[in-house]
């Protein structure tokens, strides 16, 4: 496939232009124009170049790109980091809050799906707006089975605040870096809040508010939106697809 008609649906789908990011969301380095292999990572970084260009990707899509709404010399490890893209002819696309918001392919509605979340909603954030999704299980489920879901699919034990209800039903979720959102999480009528990272200036809160908050990694709960694009893309266009794994551990 053309890198530049791949780059068209992409920006389409993703509706790539409706989001107001730092992040330099769409084509970030322009790789050969024949996309044969596609590479999905969480971050751009010289692991993950390295890691796609032994997997022979020519297409490499990441949720965390390289550019943060400021400029930066193409020195030191920046100038190493384009050097490998450019030897290995890969092309970089990044979508950061269009992958977090995406109702098919998005980090937030695939988990949710993965719980077996139902009636899903938007979780509407102040800043950036519906980038998450607020879901109903069926009936109320116990705490410690969502934590044991969670485990399964990340492959990672999740950080846990029990302060709530031991039984569950109304979930919010936004992953990676969402735990400033808990007050809102609880004033959306959530028993859960699911997001990634932990952040000390907000480790009292699900506490004082009675939620339960599951921390699920900030990379851990962003693997799902990458590996769900690049399978629709296989279906769509039958290119082969390849996950770049390289955890942070955050």
């Amino acid at each position: 496939m053309r890198r530049d008609d791949l780059v068209r649906w992409l920006d389409d789908y993703l509706k790539i232009r409706e989001f107001k990011d730092p992040s330099l969301n769409g084509l970030q380095v322009e790789g050969r124009e024949e996309v044969r292999r596609v590479g999905a990572a969480v971050d751009a970084a010289q692991a993950t170049f390295d890691k796609a260009a032994e997997a022979g990707v020519d297409f490499l899509i990441t949720h965390h790109g390289l550019f943060w709404g400021q400029p930066f010399a193409i020195v030191g490890y920046q100038k190493k980091r384009l050097e490998r893209l450019f030897s290995a002819g890969i092309s970089l696309y990044t979508a950061h809050l269009p992958l977090d918001a995406h109702p098919e392919v998005g980090n937030n509605a695939v988990l949710a799906r993965e719980l077996g979340l139902q009636s899903l909603e938007p979780f509407p954030h102040p800043k950036y707006g519906n980038i998450g999704y607020i879901g109903q299980f069926a009936e109320p489920t116990p705490l410690a089975l969502v934590e044991d879901r969670i485990g399964e699919l990340t492959g990672m034990q999740p950080l846990v605040v029990r302060a709530g209800l031991d039984e569950v039903r109304r979930v919010g979720i936004v992953s990676g870096g969402g735990a400033g959102d808990v007050g809102l999480a609880k004033a959306l009528g959530c028993d859960l809040f699911i997001t990634g990272e932990p952040a000390h200036a907000h480790y009292h809160e699900p506490f004082e508010l009675g939620l339960n908050v599951i921390y699920a990694g900030h990379y851990d709960s962003e693997t799902f939106g990458v590996k769900a694009l690049a399978a629709r893309l296989e279906r769509e266009f039958g290119l082969p697809w390849v996950f770049i794994e390289h955890p942070t551990g955050l």
